[in-house]
Parts: C-alpha cells; sequence; structure tokens
C-alpha cells in the first residue's frame, strides 16, 4: 500500500499528501512512492504544478534510520535526487515540523508555504551526524553561506515567519496547504509549456549539484553512523536531555 495519496484538487493543480502519521517519518519506500506519484504529472498535460503536504501533527519529521546502512542510505539518496528532477514546480505546505530529511524534502520544492508554528530544523550536528538530503546546495541557495552555516551548526529551529525573513520559506499562512494550493493554482495559470521549461533551465544547474551533494552527504554520514557520538546523540534525542558527546 502507498504512503502517499494523491490528486488533483483545483484547475491544473495536483495535491501530493505524506500518509504515515502523526509524524511523516520517510524510509525508502515512502520516499519511492512520493518520487513516483510526483514524477507521474511529468506527462500529464492536465497538471501544471505540484503541491507537497503531510497527514497527521508533522509535515515530516526526519527520516526513519533503523537498520539503515552506507547501501541503505545510497538507496535512499536516489530517490531524493528523483524528487528534484520532475518536470512540473513544486510547492511545499509545511506545518509542524519539518526536522532533518523533512526539511530536505521541503528544501526540494521550489517554494514552500509554512504555518506561523511550523519548526524547520537541521538538526543533524545536535544528533552526532552529517547533515543530507541536497540541504549542502539547497540550504546555501535559500539563505546564503553563513546563514546556511548558522543553521546547520547549531541545529536551532526556525518558525514560519522567521523562516520567511531568512528565505527559508517563500509565504507563511494559517492554513499552509490551502495557502499552497492558491499559490500553485497562480503559477498554474501560466503557459503550460512555458512552466517546465523555464523549470528546467533555472534548476539545471541545482540539480547538478545536489547530485554530485548527495554522494558526499551519504559518505559523510555512513562513516558517522557506527559512532558512540552518533549513538549518544539520537538517545539523548529520544529521552529529551542534553547529549554528552565524547569524539568518538
Amino acid at each position: 500500500m502507498s504512503d502517499v495519496f494523491h490528486k488533483q484538487v483545483a484547475d491544473r493543480v495536483a495535491l501530493l499528501e505524506l500518509r504515515r502519521p502523526p509524524h511523516n517519518f520517510v524510509d525508502e519506500k515512502s520516499l519511492t512512492d512520493l518520487a513516483d506519484a510526483l514524477l507521474s504529472y511529468d506527462d500529464d498535460d492536465d497538471v501544471s504544478c505540484v503541491v507537497i503536504a503531510a497527514q497527521g501533527r508533522h509535515f515530516c519529521a526526519g527520516v526513519d534510520l533503523r537498520g539503515i546502512g552506507a547501501a541503505g542510505i545510497r538507496r535512499f539518496y536516489r530517490q531524493a535526487l528523483r524528487i528534484f528532477s520532475g518536470r512540473k514546480p513544486v510547492v511545499a505546505a509545511v506545518h509542524g515540523a519539518a526536522v532533518g530529511g523533512g526539511l530536505g524534502l521541503a528544501m526540494a520544492a521550489d517554494f514552500r508555504v509554512a504555518a506561523p508554528d511550523a519548526r524547520l530544523t537541521a538538526n543533524f550536528a545536535r544528533l552526532g551526524f552529517h547533515h543530507g538530503f541536497g540541504l549542502s546546495v539547497t540550504l546555501p541557495r535559500a539563505l546564503g553561506q553563513q546563514r546556511a552555516l548558522e543553521l546547520l551548526y547549531t541545529g536551532r529551529s526556525v518558525n514560519g515567519a522567521e523562516a520567511v525573513e531568512l528565505g527559508l520559506c517563500d509565504r507563511v499562512a494559517d492554513d499552509p496547504r490551502g495557502a499552497a494550493i492558491a499559490f500553485a493554482a497562480e503559477i498554474a495559470a501560466s503557459a503550460p509549456l512555458s512552466l517546465p521549461a523555464i523549470r528546467s533551465t533555472m534548476r539545471r544547474s541545482m540539480v547538478a549539484e545536489v547530485s554530485a551533494a548527495l554522494d558526499i552527504e551519504a559518505h559523510a554520514q555512513a562513516a558517522l553512523l557506527g559512532t558512540a557520538d552518533f549513538a549518544e546523540g539520537i538517545a539523548a534525542s529520544v529521552e529529551k536531555r542534553r547529549p554528552h558527546f565524547t569524539s568518538s
């Protein structure tokens, strides 16, 4: 059974909804389902723009790392690259948490509409881990190098209002899904042949950079998977306490 529901919800606008509530942690299967659904619209002449949203409390609280190894990380990022590579513009509707890989998923979209109390976090360093999902590319492009480094080094959370101020998100709305669909409808009112052509031109270099970055990120993540610090970071997160890292 697919973890992703999708349908056309407005004139030339399709909705993809992650359905792994309440937290919508993603794994290889759910990301594959999402990529399959997204790419199914590439040659659909009735859809010009796609909205990615989620059921439950959070947009996506991260990646399910249980039992994953180096090969699993690489398979996962092959699916992530497919998310970046679709032909149709994408708007992400972010509510609740977009944490770690969930933030990476949101950043793969062209635009992000966030709830005021949304929580966007690149918390990898707080877990003794390395960031992934192409954030090496997407964060500096959206924020600039210095602000991207700040979020990656500190792992601090950003709410919807600050996310718009920083350039991490594009709009803030009490109903991010409805606002994202309305935004997508604005985009979809443009000529249907122009949109994928413009997207290809404007995102070509980014997708190439993301492809290279995913390999580097996967290698860095695999190197840290077996460390004591990563185990401590995960334990501390589950126990809601400050981690005690030992550089081992």
